[in-house]
């Protein structure tokens, strides 16, 4: 990527950053789409307002066919680009704990967990990994590196940045898949402003995003 070409940073500083979020899951004409609503810049999702959230409150108040509470969460990103995630600027209060909609996920007929499977998310964000950041990977057996884009505390509350690494031990995954720590000897940029992002989860609910 030539340097004038090369997407300005904006928001420096995300790794180790809290967030939560909302799915929201709807029958449409196309199938099942979950609208994402999240606390992405806008606040660090407390705790005492994460533990008020009923996802079947939720789903009954938004007309929803069934809510899924993501999080809390902890970016492993380190910057984010010129044009953050923002489907349309609608923000919403869930008990106090203002979100914003960031994206959309089409689920097609069957909206359960599939882990280590590709999902397509229309988010429209710029993912920017330091040179000499450390990284985990998901690899499938054709070589392909997903990069964690985020863990999960939310199945797992000892998970941290420290204890990332060991995590492959303990991944119930597909045959032929590994898992991988590295150090970056470059800059990587994910830009999925012009396209859908490409993304995947394991077991714990980490999520992983397919460099574009």
């Amino acid at each position: 990527m030539s340097q004038l070409s090369k997407p300005e940073r904006v928001h420096d500083n995300m790794r180790g950053v809290r967030y939560g979020e909302v799915l929201a899951v709807f029958l449409r004409e196309e199938g099942l789409i979950a609208e994402v609503y999240g606390t992405q810049l806008i606040n660090d999702c407390p705790q005492d307002l994460w533990d008020t959230l009923n996802a079947d409150d939720i789903a009954k108040e938004m007309g929803a066919v069934f809510v899924k509470l993501n999080g809390p969460r902890y970016w492993c990103i380190d910057a984010f680009g010129s044009k953050v995630a923002l489907v349309e600027p609608v923000m919403r209060d869930f008990n106090g704990l203002t979100m914003r909609r960031i994206a959309t996920v089409e689920l097609g007929k069957d909206p359960s967990p599939k882990f280590y499977a590709e999902r397509h998310v229309n988010r429209g964000a710029i993912f920017f990994f330091n040179k000499g950041s450390e990284v985990h990977e998901l690899v499938s057996p054709e070589g392909v590196a997903y990069m964690m884009q985020a863990y999960c505390v939310g199945v797992d509350p000892t998970l941290n940045a420290d204890n990332l690494k060991d995590i492959g031990a303990r991944l119930k995954m597909p045959e032929g898949w590994s898992y991988r720590t590295r150090i970056l000897d470059e800059e990587i940029v994910v830009d999925t402003t012009e396209t859908q992002a490409t993304v995947l989860q394991d077991e714990l609910e980490n999520s992983y995003t397919l460099p574009v």
